[in-house]
């Protein structure tokens, strides 16, 4: 792959720096060295060091590449029954399973780089893989995203993503055990799965239904906590957030309709969270949008999947709005890897967050820079257009603030110095189809 101790100069460049006041900012210049932004200036008093790759935007858009809160690697967004996907960790448990999981986990990040997102964090993936992946990218073997890595998630009997990207734990106990051995095989934040989800729900009317106690999250907060690493988890009801914001969960996931007793575990009331940070919410409406608008055999899913996946859908989208009602931080994030959910369509979840939350083009795009980055801790790596910051550089030829969609078709990547360009996103076009269709429906629900 390419150095990072490369010089790139992008010239004629429009820059929008990603803070929530970002205006257009025409005629710049941004240089490149040591994969870090070391100069911003005026294109027509820059002066490009000898050795520079010169690039001419010609007034492109250069902006901060985008960060995706909540990505499973492990699959395509290409819809299909759930199966025996419980089983899948012990069937690929050998190693040519192995090597064909960090295969394609290495192609689903690479992906995501591709569609200009240079920073994930991942939300469990099976057998560690999504760790593999990171620390060869890490090494220089080949060009991909940042990765923020859970590795494998922890869950509960019967719970969601148990045998797939989760593994099981009976006890407060074994909860507090994984959570250590996630730690020394090198995970950035632990995943739980505190509620059940669309999928596993049998009810009509009952999707989120708490499948981890409180005792067990707890324990796992708690061990987390000690070794300094935050917590994410996927929560999909009011009970099921209440439960895990008491026990100390950094980020819920998804998200529910909110209650004043919520409100104040939010604000910190609890005092359970990582120190020196306040929990936030990662607002997800890609993977529940598909369950609304399709019909149910387009999505493998029954009529009651269908209900509950509205109910879901609907509180993801009252959390966002509640939360930035309250100052609630809210992050965005895709799932990748849901139905309909490609490893290619981060731009889209950006484009729903402003059109179904309600927020303005700009702050959508802020959110996706400079408050995820915040989020996970990277607010002084990445995230903005900043002298020092990382040189995590997205391109578009037109300008996003107007219109989001521009996203979809970056011009240039550029991840910490080295360029992507070569990368191209392999698009499923029956998808695109479909995912084309539901953007243009109306937001009025």
């Amino acid at each position: 792959m390419a150095s990072r101790d490369n010089v790139t100069m992008f010239v004629n460049a429009t820059i929008l720096d990603g803070t929530e006041s970002m205006k257009p900012q025409r005629g710049m210049a941004v240089t490149v060295e040591a994969g870090k932004i070391a100069r911003i200036e005026p294109a027509a008093v820059a002066q490009a060091p000898a050795t520079a790759r010169v690039i001419d935007l010609g007034g492109a858009f250069l902006m901060p590449g985008l960060v995706n809160m909540h990505v499973h690697f492990c699959g395509s967004g290409k819809p299909m029954s759930s199966g025996d996907a419980g089983s899948i960790m012990s069937k690929l448990d050998n190693p040519v399973g192995r090597a064909i999981l960090r295969r394609i986990i290495r192609g689903s990040a690479r992906q995501q780089l591709a569609s200009g997102v240079t920073t994930v964090r991942g939300a469990g993936d099976p057998l560690y893989a999504d760790i593999a992946v990171r620390d060869a990218i890490e090494a220089g073997r080949y060009v991909g995203p940042r990765i923020v890595a859970p590795g494998t998630g922890v869950t509960v009997p019967g719970g969601h993503g148990a045998g797939l990207f989760a593994q099981v734990a009976e006890s407060p106990e074994q909860a507090s055990e994984q959570v250590r051995e996630n730690m020394a095989r090198g995970a950035d934040v632990i995943k739980l799965f505190v509620t059940g989800g669309v999928f596993d729900a049998t009810e009509p009317g009952e999707p989120g239904v708490l499948r981890m106690s409180f005792e067990v999250a707890s324990a796992a907060c708690k061990t987390a906590h000690e070794l300094g690493l935050p917590v994410m988890a996927h929560v999909e009801s009011t009970e099921g957030v209440r439960v895990a914001l008491a026990a100390g969960v950094d980020t819920i996931e998804h998200g529910a309709p909110m209650t004043p007793e919520i409100l104040d575990l939010y604000r910190g009331s609890a005092g359970t969270q990582l120190p020196g940070r306040l929990p936030s919410v990662t607002c997800t409406i890609s993977p529940a949008l598909p369950f609304v608008l399709l019909d149910p055999e387009k999505t493998h899913s029954t009529d009651v999947q269908k209900t509950n996946g509205d109910i879901v859908c609907a509180g993801i989208i009252d959390s966002a709005r509640e939360a930035l009602d309250a100052g609630i931080p809210v992050g965005l994030g895709t799932d990748s890897s849901c139905p309909y959910v490609t490893q290619y369509d981060m731009w889209r979840e950006v484009a729903y967050f402003a059109k179904y939350v309600g927020v303005s083009n700009a702050f959508a795009l802020h959110t996706a820079t400079q408050v995820n980055a915040q989020l996970l801790g990277l607010g002084n790596v990445t995230g903005t257009i900043e002298l020092g910051r990382d040189a995590d550089i997205l391109v578009t030829r037109e300008n996003p603030l107007d219109d989001l969609s521009v996203l979809r078709e970056p011009l240039h990547v550029m991840a910490r110095g080295v360029m992507a360009d070569r990368l191209r996103v392999r698009r499923n076009a029956e998808l695109d189809r479909e995912l084309d269709w539901i953007m243009d429906q109306s937001a009025k629900r």
